[in-house]
């Protein structure tokens, strides 16, 4: 019976284990570095990101010339507590959300037809 069970498991893992341990801050040393490393690369620079977004949204004003998440430019017509109006065209204004706006363009983007 045992040179069946030696088939299966060798008698050179069968042993126990030594008696020392290792550290376990040691073990758990690399999953720290990863995260300390994700947080600088990715999550720190995320939540930047966002915190500029939101100041750029709340200083939204009327005749500010901003690009939406969509892609359309115009210029502010209106602002809301929620909405911005904005004139895409001659006679033609839409209605889109303030945080849907992605970016603010310099004065003059927007060429009056």
């Amino acid at each position: 019976m045992d040179t069946l069970l030696d088939f299966f498991i060798s008698p050179a893992w069968a042993q126990e284990a030594p008696a020392g341990q290792p550290d376990p801050l040691m073990s758990f040393l690399p999953l720290i570095l990863i995260f300390v490393v994700f947080w600088f690369l990715l999550i720190r620079p995320q939540q930047k990101k966002v915190k500029e977004h939101k100041a750029m949204v709340e200083a939204l004003g009327k005749g500010d010339e901003v690009v939406t998440n969509g892609g359309v430019l115009g210029r502010i017509t209106e602002v809301g507590d929620n909405f911005v109006t904005l004139k895409i065209a001659d006679n033609v204004e839409i209605k889109v959300q303030r945080h849907a706006v992605a970016s603010l363009m310099p004065k003059g983007t927007v060429k009056d037809a």
